[in-house]
């Protein structure tokens, strides 16, 4: 099997914005969302601001969405003869930082990936080469999640200081489990 390598040329945040724009035309301009337009657009579908709801927050969510949508800027080269029996199954077995990689995935093997082996540290304390320990000091926590001010006083009787062990963690897992369900496998 010839070795191929492809250059990222997908670009996640475009691909949804022109889908968008072929659903509801008058919601984009010139590259742009238009969010009232877009509310008006969807009318009875759209949530009304402060409605109550279920979701799962964490301080560094926005910097993780971003980092999903950040184009790679790697090569993806298939590990060949690594795989078993590569010539019959026509499979690939792909070694590399496991964010990078998903990111080249994207528009080749957009749909067709069956399996994706991620297998994340968590506070294990070991030294391995992704950092493990995903806990941040108390006071890094609540000056990120703007509950001291920048002399570090409290500003807040009743600080949320439990989610600094976990913030970090789901930063690292979000656009790696975004990106794993855009190639197609979780539905």
């Amino acid at each position: 099997m010839p070795v191929t390598k492809l250059t990222p040329t997908f670009n996640l945040e475009q691909e949804q914005i022109e889908a968008l724009k072929r659903l509801i035309p008058e919601a984009v301009s010139d590259g742009k969302i238009d969010w009232e337009v877009l509310k008006e657009a969807l009318g009875e579908f759209a949530e009304e601001e402060g409605a109550e709801h279920f979701g799962l927050s964490w301080a560094g969510k926005r910097e993780a969405r971003r980092l999903a949508v950040t184009p790679s800027q790697g090569t993806l080269v298939p590990a060949l003869g690594e795989g078993i029996d590569e010539e019959t199954t026509k499979n690939l077995f792909i070694e590399g930082d496991n964010l990078e990689v998903l990111k080249l995935l994207q528009k080749s093997y957009a749909g067709k990936v069956k399996l994706i082996y991620i297998d994340p540290p968590y506070n294990t304390g070991n030294d391995f080469i992704y950092k493990d320990d995903y806990s941040e000091p108390t006071e890094d926590y609540l000056r990120k999640t703007k509950q001291t001010d920048e002399a570090g006083k409290l500003l807040t009787t009743n600080p949320k200081t439990s989610g600094r062990f976990h913030s970090n963690w789901l930063s690292m897992m979000y656009p790696r489990l975004r990106l794993a369900n855009c190639c197609g496998m979780m539905e």
